[in-house]
């Protein structure tokens, strides 16, 4: 490897976040979080009315940080390559540049050049703290956070299409109820579609309420649908959080540590991942009852491989008293 491609592709190793082995990558890091810290800081700090010797601190520590983020971009276009290695150097920059990481880069970095531009740039200041997000992607806070969704997203768009179809029944019910007797209020269904949010979300503005009879009573009818529903959501990716807790727990035992009913994460460490069922039983001497694979329970053959971050539900203690009366009944014979 030539030096300069040596040099480019030490570069990729310290800025490609999550290294956790690499001292420099892992230091990278954290520098980097500073300076997003410290950017978003000024930038709030900026909104107050402060003394411009003050403000012309942020200032500077805005234009500081930019520049930092400028030259972290420059050097990832520059190691693009080697995130796609099996791409050329020209189609590399275009995956990177349109990749979540690159938009959310460059949208860092453009406000501040149109700061007095319109306005769609200015309310781009608020997308740097979605840049944290780029830092927290590759720990198991965010990943956690993202298995569970990813996991429970047909749950999730169930409810929350039932959710969508209250606000509109409740918003519509609203306005024929309340046009008539406040028509400055309740002028279109937009506004009932507007008191219909805050309510069944539980937000309770006040801005827009009911007089008559009939929009109170739907009202508190809605009210109550609107705590059942947010909760419906709330309950789905607690579950979740609860099913990936359990499964954490049990990522580091391993077959061999098993003497009862138990269950075990096929997880990159484990080494299972690949193996047949009746791989798995001929080398640790279990009994498989059952294999969880997402939603699905799928009752174990000797010839299904296993995928990972299934879950087996084993058992190694009826195997051992098996083999011992095995054993004794070959003695009485």
């Amino acid at each position: 490897m030539s030096s300069g491609k040596s040099l480019r592709k030490r570069i990729f190793d310290i800025i490609q976040i999550g290294n956790k082995e690499d001292i420099p990558s892992r230091a990278f890091d954290i520098f980097i979080s500073a300076v997003i810290i410290l950017n978003i800081l000024a930038m709030f700090l900026e909104t107050f009315d402060f003394p411009q010797s003050f403000i012309d601190i942020c200032k500077i520590t805005e234009l500081v940080t930019v520049i930092i983020f400028c030259i972290e971009y420059v050097l990832r276009i520059w190691t693009a390559g080697f995130l796609y290695p099996h791409k050329n150097n020209l189609v590399s920059i275009g995956k990177f540049m349109l990749s979540f990481d690159g938009i959310i880069d460059l949208l860092t970095i453009l406000p501040f050049f149109f700061l007095d531009g319109m306005v769609v740039f200015r309310m781009l200041r608020v997308v740097r703290i979605f840049h944290l997000f780029r830092i927290n992607a590759q720990y198991d806070s965010f990943n956690l956070i993202k298995d569970v969704l990813l996991e429970r997203k047909r749950q999730l768009i169930s409810s929350f299409f039932i959710i969508l179809i209250m606000m509109l029944a409740a918003s519509l019910a609203m306005y024929g109820a309340e046009h008539e007797a406040q028509p400055e209020v309740f002028d279109n269904a937009f506004s009932g579609l507007w008191w219909g949010t805050a309510t069944l979300l539980t937000i309770g503005y006040g801005d827009i309420y009911p007089i008559t009879i009939t929009g109170k009573i739907i009202a508190m009818i809605s009210s109550f649908l609107g705590v059942c529903a947010v909760a419906v959501p709330t309950g789905i990716i607690s579950a979740g959080f609860f099913e990936k807790f359990r499964q954490s727990e049990n990522s580091e035992k391993k077959l061999h540590d098993i003497h009862e009913v138990g269950e075990v994460l096929c997880d990159k460490k484990s080494g299972l991942t690949g193996k047949t069922i009746y791989d798995i039983r001929s080398d640790y001497d279990v009994q498989i009852y059952l294999i969880i694979r997402g939603e699905l329970s799928i009752v174990p053959t000797d010839n299904i491989r296993i995928e990972e971050n299934d879950i087996l539900i084993v058992n190694s203690r009826n195997l051992v008293k098996e083999e011992k009366k095995e054993k004794k009944s070959g003695k009485k014979h």
